[in-house]
């Protein structure tokens, strides 16, 4: 879709509903924030996973990129946006590799019930949609790869929270002890989705005793992306460089170690096709292995990593639970079919590899 809007007009913004981005209103609300005034050229909607929306648009000679929650809100979409926006405001002159923030409203009154915000395009690719040639046919620039996606980690969790003004953010007292209660009652909520059978999952309740049982004690709060995997990356296209960490909607200060077990436990294998978010990758191989990525990350990082493999089955409960939302909204056609029944899919590869895990069949 492209198309261009003059300011204070809403043409050409065709296959974007106009309660969710109205240029009318957009226009009105650049000018307030002093952004330069002009029409809006070259608008196109960006894939942006299964949440949220993503609208790319040039004005005054700037290019920007508009972030919105998706078309049906859940109760808590304007919040995660918000939190989103200031974690990304706070990280600017950061070596965390990000999407720039522009300006943001976090007044949801103004745009269809919905916060959003402006950022700086990135320019580069996600390997979840494939690699460019280059990528495809180099392994080592693949491994190179891996060990920037675990260089990123690490300088994001070495980042000042408190420093950098997020010291308010979340609760990261009790932050471990809150994450089997809290994804678990997450999962009971799906039934109020309408012909949603419930959860089909099998160990559910074997992966969570576990998780209680096994819990570590000591960590050092920090801030959490909190959905690292390879299909949240945008790396250059001339190169292995990761140019920004992108969807940033489950983010809070809590153990930044739990990304690290979401990057194991999301790892493409080729064995394992259903928990990888970056097929290509999977399929192309090179990556380094788990043993590798923990090593750079100590490399970097002062944390202990002796209890990994406990965020490694956190992250395969946590995000197993959160792609089945996806799953129970599709039965009330709030999703497409197709995508419920792969992130359900998903869901089981995950707890599969949770309970391997569990059983000592080590991913190092």
């Amino acid at each position: 879709m492209s198309g261009e809007a003059s300011h204070g007009a809403q043409a050409g913004n065709e296959g974007i509903e106009p309660a969710l981005i109205d240029f009318a209103i957009l226009a009105a609300w650049m000018d307030e924030q002093g952004l330069p005034r002009g029409p809006f050229r070259n608008v196109q909607t960006l894939a942006g996973g299964t949440q949220n929306v993503l609208l790319r648009f040039e004005c005054a000679g700037r290019d920007y990129v508009l972030r919105r929650p998706p078309p049906h809100l859940r109760p808590k979409s304007n919040d995660a946006l918000r939190r989103e926006a200031r974690v990304l405001s706070a990280l600017a002159g950061s070596d965390v590799p990000h999407p720039g923030f522009i300006a943001g409203c976090m007044d949801e009154t103004l745009m269809g019930g919905a916060v959003f915000y402006l950022m700086e395009p990135i320019e580069g690719f996600n390997p979840a949609n494939g690699l460019p040639e280059l990528h495809a046919n180099d392994a080592m620039l693949r491994h190179e790869m891996g060990l920037q996606a675990v260089d990123a980690l690490a300088r994001l969790g070495r980042v000042d929270h408190v420093a950098v003004g997020l010291g308010d953010v979340g609760r990261p007292e009790g932050f471990l002890e809150r994450q089997v209660g809290r994804w678990l009652d997450e999962l009971a909520s799906y039934s109020r989705h309408e012909g949603y059978p419930g959860p089909e999952i099998a160990g559910v309740e074997s992966v969570a005793e576990w998780l209680d049982r096994h819990r570590p004690h000591d960590w050092t709060a920090g801030i959490l992306h909190g959905d690292y995997h390879f299909a949240n990356l945008m790396y250059a296209n001339d190169s292995a460089q990761l140019v920004a960490i992108v969807d940033w909607e489950m983010c809070t200060i809590g153990d930044p170690l739990l990304d690290l077990g979401w990057l194991l436990a999301t790892l493409p294998d080729p064995q394992q096709p259903l928990i990888s978010t970056a097929v290509s990758l999977a399929q192309s191989g090179g990556l380094p292995s788990p043993a590798q990525l923990l090593a750079r990350y100590g490399e970097i990082s002062e944390r202990d990593l002796s209890a990994i493999d406990w965020y490694v089955v956190m992250a395969c409960f946590k995000l197993g639970i959160v792609l089945e939302g996806t799953n129970a909204r599709a039965f009330a056609g709030k999703a497409p079919r197709a995508t419920g029944d792969l992130l359900h899919a998903m869901t089981l590869g995950l707890f599969e590899r949770a309970r391997q895990v569990m059983a000592g069949v080590t991913l190092r």
